[in-house]
């Protein structure tokens, strides 16, 4: 595409690395018919993954039986544990709400679309190991479960399973994310290159409502709410976070006059989100109840600043944790709504997802290392420059080392106490988010300074509709 952005000509970090690599489009560097942008991102994508699934083989070789070395070579995953913690390994159903199912295994904690997902996926590994008789294993103590040879063997198949659905995740989030903005396909690269997915695309399913986020934002910028609220309740249903993307759309829609938009993105969500969940409500309320419950009731959990308070104090109960963090979550909301509906121009959906799911990560009760995956496809949307993206990214790479060599012991001062070192790393994550989140304010404040809509301004011609780039004269904003 003649119009297209290339970073080589517009990100001053991309500039200075092509010059080893040719130099800028246009003076050394030529193009490839078979490479266009997308492929390429594809491909980035594809290494990003498989590095990451090295990076983890470690753990995978001796079927994560390591207590130790999981945390010291950081290849940590609650995939093989949950295998047989959950009951996958007997095949048992989420939402079974038979006595003796749940007196030998603890519910799921997650939502339903993570647990559809891991049951799947732990029906496909009885498959391809040769259907073992899950009625002897009934017979055994659970906790015999994890050493058994045969069963180590479905764990690394489990996972195996599991990473090929997440490399699909990867490449249609990619794919995507690439699609968005027809002129800026390049912004994908920063998702597809970022060592944050790598290190942590493995520890959980959180995949899914990454690609559930993309797809709802590729949806939005072609002016389609009906799918853009299916895919936004798809997404709640299978982490809480694509909820609040409805908040991004309120904001636009009552800029640009399209209350009508909003209400059906919203009507579309709620009815996507109560059927992904009455087959688990049907079937065991109690058991669909857990992952509110368990939320509601744990206390200051690991990556947050309520940890830090707790440790550095007598400690603060689960209820105080609850009143303050949503009042402040609330807080931070309607400081992103009078800053959307004052902005001079209308802000991009990016932008403001990013700060709405920036703000609840800041002040929830957890920050486990693999939530960085909720803020990544949004942030290189929100804020689509290397040098950033980097400085955020290198905090996260820092968090995410740390808090391993936490739950190792190797951060605890030799005099006994808590790991000093790791509240630095947390307080380090929350400057990194915090100062994404100043950039993406000042880009809606002074629209000058909007990469996207600057990049925009330097190809000469007025942003498409569905480019992302849109004013409030214009009532397809996204």
């Amino acid at each position: 595409m003649s119009d297209t952005v290339h970073p080589t000509h517009t990100d001053g970090v991309v500039a200075s690395v092509s010059a080893g690599v040719g130099g800028p489009l246009g003076t050394r560097a030529g193009r490839h018919r078979w490479w266009t942008p997308v492929r390429v991102v594809l491909a980035i994508a594809a290494l990003t993954f498989a590095l990451g699934m090295v990076q983890k083989s470690s753990c995978y070789d001796d079927t994560w039986t390591d207590g130790t070395q999981r945390y010291t070579q950081m290849c940590y995953s609650d995939l093989p544990y949950l295998y047989t913690g959950r009951g996958f390994a007997e095949l048992a159903w989420p939402y079974d709400d038979d006595l003796d199912v749940r007196s030998r295994y603890e519910v799921m904690e997650y939502p339903v679309g993570i647990s559809y997902w891991a049951w799947a996926t732990a029906k496909v590994t009885h498959l391809i190991t040769g259907s073992p008789d899950v009625s002897e294993r009934a017979q055994r103590p659970t906790a015999e479960l994890f050493g058994d040879p045969e069963i180590q063997r479905e764990i690394r198949a489990f996972v195996i399973v599991n990473a090929i659905g997440f490399a699909a995740l990867v490449l249609l989030a990619a794919w995507l994310l690439a699609r968005v903005d027809p002129r800026r396909p390049w912004d994908a690269a920063m998702f597809a290159a970022s060592p944050a997915l790598a290190l942590t695309a493995l520890v959980n399913w959180d995949l899914a409502a990454v690609a559930l986020v993309a797809a709802a934002m590729w949806a939005w910028a072609r002016d389609r709410p009906v799918l853009t609220g299916v895919l936004i309740g798809l997404g709640a249903a299978t982490k809480l976070y694509p909820l609040f993307l409805l908040g991004a759309v309120l904001v636009i829609c009552l800029c640009d006059k399209r209350v009508r938009d909003f209400l059906v993105t919203t009507a579309a969500a709620v009815v996507a989100w109560v059927l992904a969940n009455a087959p688990a409500y049907l079937q065991g309320p109690e058991e669909w109840k857990v992952f509110w419950t368990f939320n509601s009731d744990r206390g200051a959990d690991l990556g947050s600043v309520w940890l830090v308070i707790s440790q550095a104090t007598d400690g603060v109960d689960a209820s105080t944790i609850n009143t303050w963090s949503w009042l402040l979550f609330g807080a931070w909301c309607v400081g992103v709504f009078v800053l959307g509906v004052l902005a001079p121009e209308t802000p991009r959906f990016a932008q403001l997802g990013f700060l709405i799911v920036a703000g609840f990560l800041l002040v929830n009760k957890v920050y486990s290392p693999q939530y960085v995956l909720w803020l990544l496809p949004l942030a290189v949307l929100a804020r689509p420059r290397w040098r950033d993206q980097l400085v955020w990214q290198a905090t996260e790479v820092f968090y995410f080392a740390a808090v391993w060599w936490y739950l190792g012991g190797f951060l605890a001062p030799g005099g006994g106490g808590d790991g000093g070192v790791y509240w630095v790393a947390i307080v380090l994550r929350m400057a990194g988010e915090l100062f994404l989140v100043g950039l993406v304010v000042r880009d809606i404040l002074l629209p000058r300074y909007d990469p996207v809509r600057v990049d925009a301004d330097r190809l000469g011609e007025p942003p498409e509709p569905s480019q992302d780039t849109t004013t409030r004269s214009n009532v397809v904003a996204v």
